[in-house]
């Protein structure tokens, strides 16, 4: 004990990882359930080789913690929290290849206080286990290649192919291990190597699941994924809200000085690559190699699209470790006070609920509602229940309701992963149907009035019912529309 508090005492920043991973420990019984959180639980509880939105990796993981330990909010969280805590892990060991002891301290220090992971801590998304297999790709891939150490290729390609199994975007691993190869004089020879062909056929390998599901249903996901984002984008129109949006989306996860530092050795780098034509030292290069794809890739793409806040997150594993070799004292320390600012009104807000969010991404007033349809199914038994939005609300519900609950694929709409869970719709003819909807801007108490047209081609009638109003702390905070409808008929 007395060896454990002297190693903690002469290594700072492993009391600043144990002091944030403990605060974010304790707030998670306080933290609702997501919806994120409720539609990877519905991935883990109807296993499958691939899912419509994404791999199932996420899936696996949540059905196995819950499993072990049993279904409730905090075990989900749990094992968010557990896996990003393995990251954490990974990204130490990485990072001691590449820094001194004094930069690998800062280093610690600068990833254990983003807002990115206290996301991946809190909310279930196919990012916590793709950042765990990101890094566990580079620290293969850097055994392999600076150590020599051949087996290391093997265990490579796994992580990589584990990696794409958990999110697409991890596609950019090979990219960025072939460019670092392409432009590196010393290790270009690699590409020769038998080993890393094999590395990238067995990363290809891996990934067989998610091939094969997409193929059993027409590469419906990598359409859904790949199809109208590519329209999207080269329909090459400017929107500056969409460039500005993601630099206030990237200071708010890295906060203000990490993001900086991002910025100025991107823009240093990049300048002496294209004007002196200088390629950094091999380690470096292996570092940005893994960072300009993903982070400089996407971040120029955001004048012409929407790009979302965590498809940069796996470049972070790198350009922590490279911002670590730039930031000074002074800059770590603002970075430290900005990031205890930012949690404790994290906390706040989630212990207090101080400012409403009027929207269903939100921890609030989910198990709330169930407990309310519970109620008035016992007025109107013997109906089934459905929502119109893409998975939100039909996800939370599932997650709390002994009932199936279906999405807006009962009124034909396509409903993502809802639509490929072997439902057959037909086996709900004739019957009754209470359909929610939630007022995102919640001003009033009012009924709504009127309801999606399609809802008139599957029911004989429909009648609103009395909202239901979600109350906590005795503050009005969630509204949600309620519908009953009369004989249902699936459309064939």
């Amino acid at each position: 004990m007395n060896k454990f508090s002297s190693f903690i005492k002469n290594n700072k920043a492993i009391s600043w990882v144990l002091g944030f991973q403990l605060f974010r420990l304790i707030l998670l019984p306080f933290m609702g359930l997501m919806p994120q959180d409720a539609y990877y639980h519905l991935y883990g509880q109807n296993l499958s080789l691939s899912y419509f939105d994404h791999p199932g990796m996420i899936g696996y993981i949540l059905r196995i913690f819950t499993d072990v330990f049993g279904q409730s909010v905090f075990i989900v969280k749990f094992a968010d929290f557990v896996i990003t805590s393995f990251t954490i892990f990974s990204f130490y060991k990485l990072a001691s290849y590449f820094l001194s002891k004094q930069k690998l301290q800062k280093a610690l220090v600068l990833i254990v206080s983003t807002i990115f992971i206290s996301i991946l801590s809190f909310n279930s998304t196919p990012d916590v286990p793709l950042l765990l297999f990101w890094t566990l790709s580079l620290i293969c891939l850097y055994k392999a290649i600076f150590e020599e150490k051949k087996w290391f290729w093997i265990l490579g390609g796994i992580a990589m192919g584990l990696a794409f199994n958990s999110k697409y975007t991890a596609l950019v691993l090979q990219i960025g291990l072939i460019a670092f190869l392409i432009f590196s004089n010393k290790y270009r020879k690699l590409l020769l190597s038998p080993w890393f062909w094999m590395c990238i056929i067995i990363s290809v390998a891996v990934t067989f699941p998610v091939w094969y599901w997409n193929y059993q249903n027409n590469f419906a996901s990598f359409a859904f994924q790949g199809g109208e984002r590519t329209s999207t984008i080269t329909e090459f129109k400017l929107y500056p809200n969409y460039f500005f949006g993601a630099i206030g989306h990237q200071m708010f996860l890295l906060l203000p000085v990490l993001f900086l530092i991002f910025i100025t050795f991107s823009f240093k780098y990049i300048k002496r690559a294209l004007l002196k034509f200088k390629i950094p030292q091999a380690k470096t290069l292996f570092l940005l190699a893994f960072f300009i794809p993903t982070f400089v890739g996407f971040f120029s793409l955001t004048p012409i699209y929407w790009v979302k806040l965590n498809w940069m997150m796996p470049s972070y594993i790198s350009g922590i470790i490279l911002a670590a070799m730039f930031i000074s004292k002074k800059q770590l320390k603002i970075q430290v006070i900005f990031s205890i600012v930012f949690h404790v009104l994290v906390s706040l807000q989630i212990l207090f609920n101080l400012a409403p969010i009027k929207s269903d991404d939100t921890w609030i007033g989910w198990e709330e509602l169930s407990e309310e349809i519970e109620n008035i199914k016992k007025d109107y038994p013997n109906t089934f229940v459905f929502s119109e939005d893409h998975y939100k609300t039909a996800a939370c519900l599932n997650f709390f309701m002994d009932e199936k609950v279906y999405s807006k694929n009962i009124i034909g709409l396509p409903a993502l992963h809802f639509d490929y869970l072997g439902d057959d719709l037909t086996t709900l003819n004739n019957k009754n149907a209470i359909f929610i909807d939630s007022d995102t801007r919640f001003k009033n108490k009012e009924k709504r009035g009127k309801y999606h047209e399609l809802i008139d081609n599957h029911f004989e009638k429909v009648v609103e019912l009395e909202p239901i109003i979600i109350k906590i702390n005795g503050k009005e905070v969630r509204k949600f529309w309620i519908f009953y409808c009369s004989n249902y008929q699936a459309k064939k």
